[in-house]
């Protein structure tokens, strides 16, 4: 028997506000077709532009309050008033066909995403100092001072979980960071048991079974 019932991978990446995080996992999506980013599912009101299922999932607290309880979301959390959490179905749905999913998120959603599919692959972004991740949060023009100032604070709780995740990259040079996120994703495709559920057809003709649990 196969070790897993999934021929994709699932990837979770976080990091600190102003680590480059959304940066690096977009420029992996542009070079790593096979790879899809999870859309999430919230209860707060869309924005102007973005569209449903596109940006998000939207939906009513009552509806995702039922959904929550029957266990079909792999993460979840309320922020601010409103839900936002990760479809378990439609994740298990794409893995089952052979496509990675990604999950941007932060580490307490990923603890929980942990606890149902412990093999997923843990990737920390790190700033390559406090310094350069204050710098680079006030280049990016979006907060007020006192926002900055609340995420710097909040960083350190952040880093201090980095340890649960197997990968750490520092986002010193986005060049270098990027090849380094690339290479875990291409190391995680070759695990024995994402090959063995991709390639069933070769193994078995190889002769080549799962190894029995002791």
């Amino acid at each position: 028997m196969l070790t897993t019932a999934f021929s994709g991978s699932l990837f979770v990446v976080a990091a600190p506000s102003g680590a480059g995080k959304s940066t690096l996992v977009n420029a992996l999506l542009a070079q790593e077709p096979g790879i899809q980013l999870s859309i999430s599912t919230t209860t707060r009101p869309p924005r102007p532009g973005e569209q449903d299922g596109v940006h998000y999932h939207f939906t009513t607290a009552e509806d995702f309050e039922r959904r929550a309880e029957r266990g079909e979301f792999l993460e979840w959390a309320e922020v601010h008033g409103n839900y936002y959490g990760t479809s378990r179905l439609s994740v298990e749905e794409k893995m089952k066909s052979g496509t990675d999913i990604l999950l941007e998120i932060d580490w307490q959603g990923a603890r929980q995403v942990k606890k149902q599919f412990p093999d997923a692959a843990g990737i920390f972004i790190l700033p390559p100092s406090i310094a350069a991740l204050e710098e680079r949060l006030h280049k990016r023009g979006t907060d007020e001072p006192h926002i900055i100032t609340r995420r710097l604070l909040a960083a350190g709780g952040e880093i201090a979980h980095a340890p649960e995740f197997e990968y750490a990259i520092i986002n010193e040079e986005f060049n270098v960071a990027l090849a380094e996120l690339r290479a875990i994703v291409q190391a995680t495709r070759c695990r024995f048991a994402q090959q063995a559920a991709r390639n069933a057809s070769l193994f078995a003709q190889l002769g080549i079974h799962a190894l029995q649990q002791s």
